[in-house]
Formats: structure tokens, C-alpha cells, sequence
């Protein structure tokens, strides 16, 4: 029996990912991808950054892995890894050059302005460009290609663990132990680089965070993909969004105007409390309250990844071409941005999903969803 209740958090946690990119692209606090804000003056509206950052890419890999164990139960090895190869790693190599170069043209032009002068060579040949384009057009594609490599790592352990004894065990955690397994999202932050050199490449060892990412996508296929554990954590789903609130508003006041992007901020103990509760409470109440499903639903689980895949050329180009070529007041760019990303972004999935051999490339499909 499918669980809507995962199908329904994992779509609503991308959407939210849309609107992270509404703020995050205009913010002011040094994050970087960004072209900035407005002023050296303080942007409470970058508060979305502080409430969705420290839990929402975790969550996604978190229900990743639970995915992974139910998946793994109806297919062979061989034939799921096959199947996430092709969803994973074609849209996140094939891909760029196909569509997400559109994307990168837009990342260097913000990079270029942020730096005060372009990042690219004059005099380079088109081919090069384009090349470079693509490659920066990875932008969120990080977190396919991570999960691909998270997949190959799962398929190690699975190997060495052929009974399921270790799945078995976990299965009897209690609440307090769930909760306590927050000592796991901690130890994954410090895995950060606190210093990364630029010349080298630790920053996209903290992009990419493998090893971080690597603890909620281990926790979900061992832990969160048991019936009993998943009814302990929606009994006590109240408690524990109470329990995030409280965390989540003390980290904001205390760290309001910090990059909420940088290894010591997410390596803190109050952020990895508040990040793991968050995940806690999310599925908590997801599974008490919205196990079921409609048209709607039923249409966001088929087309959320897409949707992923697709929105941020949407935010790079208008975002940019707002705040270079218009005058238009801060709220007006906000309210343009979010309604373009949310209208937009379907409407390209739409198109470009239909035709065929570019689904494949773009979104590694093999045909049109109905």
C-alpha cells in the first residue's frame, strides 16, 4: 500500500525549495549564488532562509532512503540501480548541456556582477562558453547527483548487511532514541570544512556535503522505513513541532544576520537541534495528517522532480534581469519572482516533458507522465 503521506511531504518540502529560492537569490547575507540585496541595511524577509535551510535538503535525502528500502523490497539490486542511474545521473551530466547551460549563462552573468567584472576570459571560443555554461548550470542539480552517489554507498552497506539484522534492530527505536539520533545530524555537520581554502576544492565539499547528506539517507532506509517508528513519531507529531518552533526562534534571534549557509553556523548545536526536530515534526505530521491523496496530490507526486529540476532557470533569469535592467521596488521583484518560479515552472516541466528523447536528457524519462 503506498504511503501518500511521503509522497505529499517530499512535494510540498520542493515547493518550499521554490520559495527558499525566492529569498535566498536577493538575499544580503553573503550566501553564496546569490546577486545580493538591497542595502547593507537588514532584510528580515531572508528569515525563510533561517526557518527552511537548516532541515529541508536533509528531509528530502531522509525520504530518499526510506524510498530506497521500499523500492529495494519490490526490485532487484541491479534493476534499481539501473532505474536511479538513469533519473539521477542522466539529467545531472546529459543534462546541463541540454537545458541547464540556460541556466549556468545566467549564474556567470550574476557572478560576474557580484564580482565586479566577468568571470569569463574575453575572446573565449562559443564552444568553451557553452561548456562552461553547463557546468555551472549544476546550480540544485547537486542534490541528484549526490543522491546518486549516496545510492551506490547504500548498495555497499546493504551488501554487507544481506540478513537485514542491522535494519531489523534499528525497526525497535524508541521515541527516545529517535530523538536522540540527532547526535548523528550533529556529528554529520562537523564533517565540514570550517576553513575551506578557495584554491582548492572545499567548497564544493561543503556544497555537496556527501557525508553529511549521507546520515539522514542512511537514517530513513534503516530507521524512518519501519511502520512502528513511523506511527511512534506521528503520535508525538505535536510535541515535536512545538519542540521546533521554540528551537527554531531561538536559533533565528541569536543568528539573524549570520551566513546561515557556512560550515560553523550549520555545525552548531542549537541549528543541528532545531534542523533534526524540524524533520522529526514534518513527518510526524505528515503521517498523522496527510496520508491521502487527490487529483492535485496525486499530480504534484508525478511532476515534483521535474518541477526541481526546471524552476531555477526560471529564478535565475528573472531574478537577474529585475534587478539589472528595472527599477522596480524590492517588493515588486519578491512578488514577480515567487509568482514566476510557481507558474513558470510547471508550465516548462510541461512542455519540455512531452518531447521526446529531451524528456530523457532533461528528466530521465522514457516517456510522457500522464
Amino acid at each position: 500500500m503506498r504511503k501518500h503521506w511521503i509522497d505529499n511531504l517530499r512535494w510540498v518540502t520542493v515547493l518550499l525549495v521554490l520559495l527558499y529560492h525566492v529569498f535566498y537569490f536577493y538575499n544580503n547575507k553573503g550566501v553564496f549564488g546569490g546577486i545580493g540585496g538591497f542595502g547593507d541595511g537588514p532584510q528580515y524577509q531572508d528569515v525563510v532562509m533561517y526557518i527552511l535551510y537548516p532541515w529541508f535538503m536533509p528531509l528530502l535525502f531522509l525520504l530518499a532512503g526510506i524510498s530506497a528500502r521500499y523500492a529495494l523490497e519490490k526490485y532487484p539490486a541491479r534493476d534499481w540501480f539501473r532505474a536511479r542511474t538513469r533519473k539521477l545521473i542522466v539529467p545531472g551530466t546529459i543534462g546541463l548541456f541540454v537545458f541547464q547551460w540556460m541556466t549556468g549563462y545566467f549564474n556567470t552573468a550574476v557572478a560576474s556582477h557580484v564580482n565586479g567584472g566577468s568571470v569569463m576570459p574575453e575572446g573565449l571560443p562559443g564552444f568553451i562558453n557553452y561548456f562552461a555554461w553547463s557546468v555551472s548550470g549544476i546550480g540544485p542539480l547537486w542534490f541528484i547527483q549526490t543522491l546518486w552517489l549516496l545510492c551506490i554507498i547504500l548498495l555497499i552497506v546493504r551488501a554487507i548487511d544481506k540478513n537485514d539484522r542491522f535494519w531489523n534492530w534499528c525497526g525497535k527505536a524508541n521515541i527516545v532514541w529517535i530523538i536522540l539520533l540527532g547526535i548523528l545530524f550533529w556529528a554529520g555537520e562537523q564533517t565540514l570544512i570550517k576553513n575551506p581554502r578557495p584554491e582548492t576544492a572545499d567548497g564544493l565539499i561543503n556544497l555537496y556535503k556527501p557525508l553529511f547528506y549521507l546520515v539522514p539517507f542512511l537514517l530513513g532506509y534503516f530507521v524512518f522505513s519501519h511502520d512502528e517508528v513511523q506511527e511512534k513519531v506521528g503520535k508525538v507529531w505535536l510535541p515535536l513541532v512545538i519542540c521546533t518552533a521554540a528551537s527554531g526562534i531561538a536559533l533565528i534571534v541569536t543568528t539573524f544576520g549570520q551566513d546561515n549557509t557556512s560550515p560553523e553556523y550549520l555545525g552548531s548545536p542549537l541549528n543541528c537541534l532545531y534542523g533534526w526536530l524540524a524533520c522529526l515534526a514534518m513527518m510526524g505530521w505528515f503521517k498523522t495528517k496527510f496520508d491521502k491523496t487527490d487529483k492535485f496530490a496525486g499530480y504534484m507526486t508525478r511532476s515534483s522532480y521535474g518541477l526541481y529540476i526546471v524552476h531555477y532557470l526560471v529564478i535565475a533569469s528573472f531574478g537577474y534581469m529585475m534587478k539589472m535592467y528595472t527599477q522596480l521596488p524590492p517588493v515588486a521583484m519578491y512578488l514577480i519572482l515567487g509568482v514566476a518560479v510557481f507558474a513558470l515552472s510547471p508550465l516548462l516541466y510541461e512542455v519540455v516533458h512531452r518531447i521526446p528523447f529531451i524528456r530523457w536528457c532533461i528528466f530521465g524519462e522514457k516517456r510522457a507522465k500522464s
